[in-house]
């Protein structure tokens, strides 16, 4: 189990308390902390239990940095992360072990889970995962919005993950995950237990608080990797050409309402505009001849023309301030 944090507060303490309460013992805890300044690193000194190792880094890291050193770290022969803000149910090993035993030659496992706010209070379920998915499905499901998808529950080798480069060092970590996990698929097969057993956490999360810049950056990136998936193997190339649209459509209409809502001084010069016209770009690079047009959908056109001059764009953002539901939804 490896647990990077930074400044966990009381959810650290009570994600520790679900690591160290569960019922499969033969195991143990790395945390990798990363020069906390709010009591979280002398809170860990403190617990006394000789499965959890320690590892404090002598200068602050960036999220990037942190989570990379998992791969230099040594590990048992299964290994899991888990976010500071998540929650365990006691039995989460032992479901791992019950479908380790089961399924020997798969390279990821995961359980069900559900979605949890800041103060614990269910939100919602994990949307249903099949049992047993080969890379070509798992992807497919991914690019159709069609599975949950998060850093925390996934069980894999670690000489697999160090194989595979470790978490790749995307901004903030932002689409990281996806990518890892498409890549751990791709040496077998995933298996998902039908137990839900653990809590993931929603609240003001690495994709909330990041700038425009390293979201945009972040998404260019993974289009490059869905390119280069396409080009080695046939059959991620027909799955990438049937899916990616969808894909793109989703988080560009995501990314520009966001951008909309950014104001222009903290844009890092991205316009919407712009935007739009790179994201025409990665779906004609994914799926050439493609008719997607992001014009076509209404409200990245109202996005568009209220972005494009500065009074509109005053007005929309003082809208804002006194309206919080969604607008531009359709």
């Amino acid at each position: 189990m490896i647990l990077p944090v930074k400044n966990g507060g009381e959810y650290v303490k009570q994600c520790v308390g679900s690591i160290l309460s569960q019922t499969y013992a033969n195991c143990n805890h790395h945390i990798l902390e990363n020069c906390s300044t709010d009591g979280t690193a002398e809170w860990l000194r403190t617990l006394n239990d000789e499965r959890i190792i320690i590892y404090p880094s002598d200068r602050p890291l960036s999220i990037e940095e942190n989570w990379g050193r998992i791969i230099s770290i040594q590990k048992n022969e299964y290994m899991t992360m888990i976010g500071h803000d998540d929650v365990l149910d006691k039995n989460y090993l032992e479901v791992m072990n019950g479908l380790i035993e089961r399924y020997p030659d798969a390279s990821l496992y995961q359980t069900h889970f559900r979605y949890i706010d800041r103060n614990g209070k269910f939100i919602r379920r994990c949307k249903k995962m099949d049992e047993r998915q080969d890379a070509a499905e798992f992807l497919a499901g991914f690019l159709q919005n069609k599975i949950d998808i998060n850093g925390t529950g996934f069980m894999m080798r670690s000489q697999d993950y160090d194989t595979a480069g470790g978490i790749p060092s995307y901004p903030n970590l932002l689409f990281a995950d996806f990518e890892l996990w498409i890549r751990l698929t791709a040496i077998d097969y995933m298996v998902a237990s039908s137990e839900e057993c653990f809590s993931f956490r929603i609240h003001r999360s690495t994709t909330s608080i990041s700038t425009d810049l390293k979201l945009h950056h972040a998404f260019a990136l993974f289009i490059k990797y869905l390119e280069n998936l396409k080009e080695q193997n046939p059959i991620f190339e027909n799955v990438i050409r049937d899916y990616a649209i969808p894909f793109i459509r989703f988080w560009c209409k995501g990314l520009t309402h966001r951008l909309l809502r950014t104001p222009k001084e903290k844009r890092n010069n991205l316009r919407v505009s712009l935007f739009l016209s790179q994201c025409k770009k990665y779906a004609d690079e994914l799926v050439p001849g493609n008719n997607f047009d992001p014009l076509e959908t209404l409200s990245l056109r109202l996005a568009e023309k209220i972005d494009s001059f500065a009074i509109t764009r005053g007005l929309f953002l003082a809208f804002k301030k006194i309206y919080s539901k969604p607008v531009l939804s359709a």
